[in-house]
């Protein structure tokens, strides 16, 4: 079978993707820089071919409980949405984790805070990363650095969601939202019938079931020992996701002895200047966080064994830096080089940034 090679913006590719990945249901509001997933899925009409219900909600927090509402009767179901709009959901974030419900959130990041810009950053790092909602929850996050990974991933989040009953969000940066490469879609997926999800999630709701007890969460029912047990087995499944699902591309590192860290199109520039600083004879390399929860902490540990400094490059005021050096724990120095405000620092300033802060220590 031949593979289906398309020309497309990753906005595009995630709604191909979610329509081919089994998706039953996509609630969102539009907002720049990622209205291009909601607008290709109505493009798409999936509702005619694959049965998946696309709907726009009044708002962002409506949308993401729909979301709530549909991933607790076991559906595959998404929403997407930009920084701002992301704020706006935090509550029902909480509430899903709190649920232990499965679902797939895309946040194609802008500029802040407030409004902001509709320029690309990457400032919801502490947002998604660190659990903006409150409580102690976490989200898996997979930040793609190409259109290709924007399909992947989108895929990959709906396995991830229903392996631990999790929230998964694909974290991109408006750059790799808005622009265009080729893409191979994946394999069309059947949506699960209502028995499939009877039989493998019996924790969902599926309206009148006599054979069992009501599956209800309810806090004006639960003693604090209740409460603990929830949070102790959330954390324990959260150490599970931290054992097994770590993932991290690493780029020339071998012999390296100075490392750039970055995520997105942070790392695709950060890539190039590793290629330049090799022509000019500095041994640099590069690791790209693929998994930003969980974080390649042990890796990043073990390269620090190795090497003289490292330079963290993000669109924001340094967020990740934080766990780069939390992970290093003062072994070697960890400096950071960010822009603001939509700017996207191109391969020269990073290279330039290394020399003058790391390499000349």
């Amino acid at each position: 079978m031949e593979q289906e090679v398309i020309l497309m913006k990753g906005n595009e590719a995630v709604a191909h993707a979610a329509v081919r990945a089994g998706c039953d249901g996509y609630f969102g509001y539009p907002i720049t820089p990622q209205s291009e997933v909601m607008e290709t899925l109505m493009e798409l009409k999936p509702w005619e071919t694959t049965g998946m219900v696309v709907l726009q909600a009044e708002s962002e927090t409506s949308s993401i409980n729909m979301v709530y509402g549909g991933a607790g009767c076991g559906k595959r179901v998404m929403t997407s949405s930009s920084s701002p709009g992301i704020s706006l959901m935090l509550e029902g974030f909480s509430y899903i984790a709190g649920a232990e419900l499965p679902c797939v959130i895309i946040d194609v990041m802008r500029g802040g805070p407030g409004l902001g810009t509709i320029q690309p950053s990457q400032a919801d790092y502490n947002q998604i990363v660190k659990g903006g909602g409150h409580g102690d929850y976490k989200v898996i996050t997979l930040a793609p650095a190409t259109v290709q990974e924007m399909a992947d991933f989108t895929v990959l989040a709906f396995d991830l969601a229903f392996k631990y009953r999790m929230m998964v969000v694909v974290l991109a940066d408006g750059v790799i939202g808005q622009m265009m490469e080729k893409v191979v879609l994946p394999p069309f997926r059947p949506r699960w019938t209502d028995e499939e999800i009877r039989e493998m999630h019996p924790w969902a709701t599926q309206g009148k079931m006599p054979d069992r007890k009501a599956n209800v969460i309810s806090s004006m029912a639960l003693l604090a020992e209740d409460m603990e047990k929830i949070n102790l087995r959330l954390q324990a499944r959260y150490r599970e996701v931290e054992k097994n699902e770590v993932r991290y591309e690493e780029i020339l590192c071998e012999d390296a002895e100075y490392i750039i860290v970055g995520f997105g199109i942070s790392a695709r520039i950060g890539q190039k200047a590793v290629e330049m600083a090799r022509e000019e004879g500095l041994k640099v390399g590069l690791l790209r966080p693929i998994t930003l929860y969980p974080f390649p902490t042990n890796e990043i540990k073990k390269l620090a064994e190795q090497v003289k400094g490292m330079l963290t490059v993000e669109l924001s005021a340094g967020q990740m830096v934080d766990d780069v050096r939390l992970a290093v724990n003062g072994k070697v120095p960890v400096e950071f080089y960010g822009r603001m405000g939509g700017i996207v620092p191109s391969p020269d300033d990073v290279l330039n940034v290394l020399k003058e802060k790391v390499i000349k220590k």
